[in-house]
């Protein structure tokens, strides 16, 4: 066994986890999981049997990752933050055939109980802050707040606010790593 698990943990046969991933206290991997190398599932997490997860990525104690769910390299997923996958949930009405797909691109950090509602796209090193609910798709670098969520920002790889207008085309500099961004016509780019 490549990976760490807890005693308490439960990792159904058939889960496929990668080399140097730690999953802690009474978590559950479901069977068709299939998770990166070096992650790390916090207590309470549950991963169901359609999830993929990429390498390096941090999920908080008490996330429960649902089917038709997708988290790239290096994704960060907050304390208690809340995943969907039925966009119009009943008790009294099956609609496991209509799970709605969630993507969470490469980088992104979803804060401590945000929402995200199925069917979304998070963009690479989207910043989504604490409590805040996403119900549309979010871009690349955007930094989103409230509830509904709003873009207020954008933000660096590195996790820092940079000084760029909302909309429009400007740049800036990441203070952290010195690299650089360039926005044009309300889309942010890394300039490589």
């Amino acid at each position: 066994m490549s990976y760490t698990a807890h005693p308490s943990a439960i990792v159904d046969v058939g889960a496929q986890i990668g080399a140097g991933t730690r999953i802690w206290h009474w978590v559950h991997v479901s069977g068709g999981a299939r998770i990166g190398e070096r992650c790390s599932f916090g207590q309470g997490v549950y991963v169901g049997n359609e999830v993929t997860v990429g390498d390096n990525v941090k999920v908080q104690n008490n996330v429960s990752v649902y089917d038709a769910v997708t988290l790239e390299d290096d994704v960060f997923c907050g304390p208690s933050m809340v995943f969907t996958n039925v966009y119009n949930p009943r008790s009294a009405v099956a609609r496991k055939d209509e799970y709605r797909r969630t993507l969470v691109r490469r980088g992104a950090t979803l804060g401590a109980n945000c929402t995200v509602v199925c069917g979304t796209t998070i963009g690479r090193y989207a910043f989504v802050g604490a409590g805040a609910v996403i119900n549309k798709d979010v871009p690349d670098f955007a930094l989103m707040v409230g509830v509904p969520a709003r873009q207020i920002g954008w933000m660096s790889r590195f996790g820092e606010r940079l000084a760029l207008p909302l909309q429009g085309d400007g740049s800036a500099t990441c203070e952290h790593t010195g690299e650089r961004y360039q926005l044009s016509d309300g889309v942010c780019t890394l300039i490589e």
